[in-house]
């Protein structure tokens, strides 16, 4: 037995921690009676480098497609191209403002404790895509944004500046199982605000020629009714936002909107440190999913509350034995 399934197995028996055995456990089951598994990522968890476990999940074929964040789609390849040129502030907490405005003097974001550099990282990216924006855009072609962060992968050009070993890249991993990517709001990120100001100077003529949210959930219900006909489809998500409520709602919108049998998830486990309160839906509990025909009574159903740059990674490590 691996030493990380054996510490788990014999230590996590309460609490958070038997609900994250319990999870990992249900997931496993969910796999081995042939059962795919949707991922999403809000937050920062590509910054946290959660592409160091998710990326062997993805290889694995124990992750079967993705809704993300922009932030998160972009922030894993910032972190491959300029991972040496990250800065760690574990003091974060003390920083005062004149302290944060020494950080943007220098061109480092802050998200929590590691800040990323804007022209290593996210005008690099921005350089390295340009030219398929604005290529595609005279071509009249169009493509999602996960789309050009593939077509960049298959030509190596994030590779070629890779200052991390590409396999801890999870998008990398992604494009090599040409994944199933879903990236609502992707506008809200640094590349999506870098996109709309080229369309606003004109650059880019067509602001269409990057396809949009709609368009992403009309994909999303196209696989899922492709993959349900097959398999039971389960919903392993890490946080809360649009990254976890868009891609839960294609069901009921399947259902009652397009009145089409559809099959609910049939599994969920979120991972969030947001507490049930009023009106808060990430700190809904699954329960309420089913009073919008998202799950079913007997839907294998898991809460844990806690850190998800502590979680995750555990129970990734539990499911592929490591």
């Amino acid at each position: 037995m691996s030493h990380i399934r054996k510490f788990i197995d014999t230590h996590f028996l309460h609490f958070n921690a038997a609900s994250l055995k319990d999870a990992a456990t249900a997931y496993e089951n969910h796999l081995q009676k042939g059962g795919k598994m949707m991922v999403t990522l809000a937050g920062a968890m590509s910054t946290a480098e959660l592409g160091k476990s998710l990326a062997e999940m993805i290889r694995q074929d124990k992750v079967h497609a993705i809704t993300c964040t922009g932030a998160n789609l972009e922030e894993d390849i910032f972190n491959l191209v300029a991972h040496d040129h990250y800065e760690r502030i574990p003091n974060y907490r003390d920083l005062r403002p004149e302290d944060e405005q020494a950080l943007l003097d220098r061109h480092l974001n802050r998200v929590t404790d590691t800040c990323i550099p804007e022209e290593e990282a996210m005008r690099k990216i921005e350089n390295i895509l340009w030219d398929d924006w604005t290529g595609s855009d005279q071509k009249k072609e169009r493509y999602f944004p996960h789309q050009f962060f593939y077509r960049g992968i298959q030509k190596g050009l994030f590779q070629k500046q890779a200052q991390i070993d590409p396999k801890n890249s999870w998008l990398v991993a992604a494009c090599e199982k040409n994944l199933p990517i879903f990236v609502p709001g992707w506008e809200d990120s640094t590349l999506g605000n870098m996109y709309a100001a080229a369309c606003l100077k004109e650059e880019v003529k067509n602001p269409m020629t990057m396809r949009s949210g709609i368009e992403y959930m009309m994909e999303l219900a196209k696989w899922y009714q492709a993959t349900s006909q097959k398999s039971s489809i389960g919903f392993f998500q890490i946080g809360g936002g649009i990254a976890g409520d868009f891609p839960i709602c294609v069901v009921p919108m399947l259902e009652q909107d397009m009145e089409s049998n559809t099959p609910l998830w049939g599994y969920f486990c979120q991972i969030s440190d947001s507490t049930t309160s009023y009106g808060s839906y990430s700190g809904a509990v699954p329960n309420e999913k089913i009073t919008w025909g998202k799950l079913g009574v007997k839907t294998p159903k898991f809460v844990i509350e806690s850190d998800a740059t502590i979680v995750a990674p555990l129970m990734f490590a539990y499911i592929l034995g490591w």
